[in-house]
């Protein structure tokens, strides 16, 4: 049975079948879901179907591509969601410059309030990084180290991991992160493959990131949880091992991190 760690039921490609998908999933061999808030709508969303069905769990957050109107009254919206039955995460959060800089200031704003939130709270962060590798490195050691002197703990995971092992082994000594790898791992041309083979497995959780990035051989269709079984064989490929043995070691990993 395996834990998708990241998907977007709340997304608009899921409307003619939302509920039929998610209730059909653990009979599909997904036994856990973590659907992360992308807004203050979404994030609301996500702690709806959490309510709704056993095997579905919440983040809450505020995405890089969302944080242009950031208020810090938002955090105390994402703390009163926070306090909700079976909310695990503050996520999905981070940085993302591939489109424009224009909002930088504001992005790190959001992204710093979010991570000491959670850090109050006991949380972990569910991190998107894309194009700002160079200040996600610099602000998750300031805010790690901030977090353990006030007696706190940064903690999380990088999802949609694609660096290469240097990136991977400087975001390890941060502290206690891991690493979401989805459909990426399974593209032909992917250099994530090389970066995989070099991970510890108590370091990696999988994930989809659906209705996105979905794995060979579906590329071009809709994703779904289900399909977190692809990524799951690749990676057993990749580290020689029984695709039972990397099911149960990345599912375990999500449990400890996220509490479940």
């Amino acid at each position: 049975m395996l834990f998708d760690t990241h998907a977007h039921y709340d997304d608009e490609a899921f409307d003619p079948d939302r509920e039929l998908l998610l209730e059909s999933l653990p009979q599909r061999g997904v036994a856990l879901v973590l659907n992360p808030g992308c807004d203050l709508d979404s994030s609301r969303k996500a702690v709806s179907y959490a309510a709704a069905y056993p095997h579905v769990y919440a983040a809450v957050g505020i995405h890089p591509e969302n944080c242009a109107g950031f208020v810090p009254a938002d955090i105390d919206v994402l703390r009163e969601l926070a306090r909700q039955p079976k909310v695990v995460a503050i996520g999905e959060i981070g940085l993302d410059y591939y489109w424009s800089g224009e909002f930088v200031a504001e992005q790190v704003e959001a992204f710093v309030s979010q991570c000491r939130l959670a850090a109050r709270l006991g949380l972990p962060v569910a991190i998107h990084t894309r194009a700002a590798w160079d200040d996600m490195c610099r602000i998750i050691g300031e805010e790690a180290t901030a977090a353990a002197e006030a007696g706190r703990r940064l903690r999380g995971v990088f999802h949609a991991f694609s660096e290469d092992a240097v990136t991977y082994r400087k975001l390890k000594a941060c502290g206690d992160f891991a690493f979401g790898i989805g459909g990426v791992v399974t593209f032909r041309k992917s250099k994530l493959a090389d970066t995989v083979r070099e991970m510890e497995l108590d370091d990696i959780v999988l994930e989809t990131d659906c209705p996105y990035l979905t794995p060979a051989p579906h590329r071009g269709e809709r994703n779904e949880s289900a399909y977190v079984r692809f990524v799951c064989e690749k990676v057993a490929e990749l580290k020689g091992l029984p695709p039972g043995e990397v099911a149960a070691a990345t599912t375990a990993n999500a449990k400890r991190i996220f509490g479940i």
